[in-house]
């Protein structure tokens, strides 16, 4: 009975064991794992990017940065005041359009945009209950928003759905309710890409959507998107980030990022991102690594990295082509070709100078967004050229850079289009040629191209300027200005208009005027019919302008002779009618009925001593 009455013991299946022997290995041979470090926080100098950047464990994949400082309120959209201002004002106002259309190019966050829109049209917490624009704390809806997993809230690709049957499905279902937000978002990136039938399906959806239905549209080619679209949708244009916005955003990253770069290689990074701040924070992430933690990213290492030439180099193979230096120029690019750049980039470079050059003449080196050695530097040359000098040169610099993209060899095109604008980098323009021809004056320009000797002569340098100032030099007598008393007669002048090159006023004098009087520094004649109503002060002016000297030239009522040209028209009847009233002529048409005169040519008939044709009277002369 002792051994029937003993407590049973609980059978072995039944005890509670320990969920894990702290003194064993895992099954498969690894050690408890230790509890997650906590995450690293951001440095207190950017407070500001706090909420933009993501929180990441330290196990997990990277997040670049362009991904983890992804704008998280419209506060922290940088470059786009105006569009923010009008949506803030918009909501305020409760005149929430339909539909809104965002264009820009890439970077600028019009993606970013879509989903802040989507956020704030949903927003909803415990003391706001309709839409608003202030984001800084989430609400019901904004974390599930953010992390695409919404019911509401549709974010699609237009490039993956352009067909008009996935579209016909897509607006299926818009005439249902939303579920749990206010309203159903339909987010269409890169709604360019939608075939014309898929557009079409749209049309009818867009123009009288349901209450509860709202269409973001986000595109960087806005021209393709036909016109119907877009008159149903409030467009907003998301400009470029200007560079010193950009500068200072990659600044206050990479302090909260602990990375130390140098304030030229940003303005580095910002200038080859182009206004867009995705590509800005991606040449960030990209220049952080250069150097270990701690280090400074210098200016030269960034331009290394980017494969641009230094600024400093190239402006200097400016200044050698502005001065007509063909031979340093020269020697410039071969340096630049050794630290291995890029021809085209080379171009480029000198593209980008000649337009610094160019608006530093006109509005300052202020304007120029360069340190300042640089911009003065280009302003110094833009003060020296005059402004159809650094016009012609960019237009000779963009052949020179499509020369270079189609050579088989890039470096000889370089070469010989350095060669080219050094030898035209002083030489005047078609006007000033002119005048120079027309006055005897030396040729201008060629100051950077020509050394004056000691002996009073002049020697030619590498720009070849000084060899056209003195092929023009030669024949300036030949141009020097006529007297009145040479013209003696009005066919003088009609000669003297030619002579100018002058082909329009040459045209209206020979066909308007009709010469009634002429003398020396006086004409009158009779207008034509149709005469323009400038023809007096045209011809007067010019007068003056070739012989210096002023010019009476009055009209009046009749009286004129034949015009030059009317005389040339009365010349020609006459000449066809005694051809055709030739004997010889006359037989000849008889024989071919139906042949016509078409025209009569004066033959010129050789000077010099008449030789016979006649054998008969060689022989007898022998």
């Amino acid at each position: 009975m002792a051994e029937t009455d003993a407590p049973l013991e609980p059978p072995p299946w039944d005890e509670e064991l320990p969920e894990r022997d702290p003194d064993t290995a895992d099954i498969f041979g690894a050690p408890e794992p230790e509890p997650a470090p906590e995450p690293e926080l951001i440095p207190e100098a950017a407070p500001a990017l706090a909420s933009m950047a993501e929180p990441q464990d330290q196990g997990a994949a990277y997040t670049v940065l362009a991904r983890k400082y992804r704008p998280r309120t419209f506060e922290d959209l940088i470059g786009q005041e105006a569009m923010v201002r009008t949506l803030t004002n918009a909501f305020s106002s409760g005149r929430i359009a339909h539909a809104f259309m965002l264009t820009g190019v890439r970077g600028v966050g019009k993606t970013t945009t879509a989903r802040l829109l989507a956020r704030a049209l949903n927003y909803e917490s415990d003391t706001v209950h309709q839409p608003s624009v202030d984001l800084s704390v989430d609400g019901r809806h904004c974390r599930a928003i953010v992390e695409g997993r919404h019911m509401d809230v549709l974010e699609l690709d237009a490039a993956s759905r352009t067909k008009v049957d996935e579209m016909r499905e897509l607006l299926d279902g818009v005439r249902y309710s939303p579920t749990e937000a206010r309203y159903k978002v339909y987010v269409i990136d890169e709604v360019h890409m939608l075939s014309t039938a898929a557009f079409n399906a749209l049309l009818k959806t867009l123009e009288e959507p349901p209450p509860h239905a709202k269409f973001i549209f986000a595109t960087t080619e806005i021209r393709k998107v036909p016109v119907t679209i877009l008159s149903r949708c409030q467009r907003f244009d998301l400009r470029r980030v200007e560079p010193e916005v950009l500068v200072g955003h990659l600044g206050r990253i990479a302090e909260a990022e602990g990375a130390r770069i140098d304030a030229e290689g940003l303005a580095l990074i910002s200038r080859a991102a182009e206004g867009s701040v995705r590509d800005g924070l991606s040449l960030l992430d990209q220049a952080i690594v250069q150097a270990d933690r701690g280090q400074i990213v210098s200016a030269a290492v960034v331009r290394d990295m980017l494969g641009l030439a230094d600024r400093a180099l190239t402006i200097a193979l400016f200044e050698h082509v502005m001065s007509g230096k063909t031979g340093e120029a020269l020697a410039q690019f071969k340096d630049l070709w050794g630290f291995g750049v890029d021809p085209a980039q080379v171009m480029l470079d000198l593209l980008e100078h000649n337009h610094g050059a160019s608006v530093a003449k006109a509005l300052g080196p202020d304007a120029l967004h360069l340190p300042k050695d640089q911009a003065a530097r280009l302003a110094a040359i833009g003060a020296t050229a005059s402004a159809g000098t650094l016009s012609r040169l960019w237009q000779m610099l963009l052949k020179a850079y499509e020369e270079v993209r189609r050579a088989p060899d890039p470096q000889a095109a370089v070469e010989m289009a350095l060669i080219r604008l050094c030898y035209a980098a002083d030489l005047p323009g078609p006007e000033e040629a002119l005048k120079a021809l027309r006055d005897g004056e030396p040729m201008p320009g060629g100051g950077g191209g020509v050394s004056h000797s000691g002996g009073g002569g002049t020697t030619a340098s590498a720009g070849g300027a000084f060899a056209v100032q003195a092929r023009v030099a030669a024949p300036a007598p030949l141009a020097a200005p006529q007297t009145t008393a040479a013209l003696a007669s009005f066919e003088d002048v009609l000669a003297l208009i030619q002579s100018k090159r002058d082909i329009t006023l040459l045209m209206d004098v020979q066909q308007y005027v009709r010469p009634i009087s002429f003398r020396p520094g006086a004409i009158e004649f009779e207008p034509a019919p149709r005469t323009p109503a400038d023809l007096t002060r045209r011809l007067s002016s010019r007068l003056k302008e070739w012989t210096g000297q002023t010019w009476l030239v009055a009209t009046a009522g009749g009286g004129g002779a034949e015009s030059a040209w009317e005389r040339q028209k009365r010349e020609e009847r006459e000449a066809r009618d005694q051809i055709l009233a030739d004997p010889f002529v006359m037989s000849v048409m008889d024989a071919f009925p139906g042949a016509e005169l078409l025209g009569v040519r004066q033959l010129a008939v050789p000077q010099g001593e008449a030789v016979s044709v006649n054998p008969d009277e060689d022989a007898e002369e022998d």
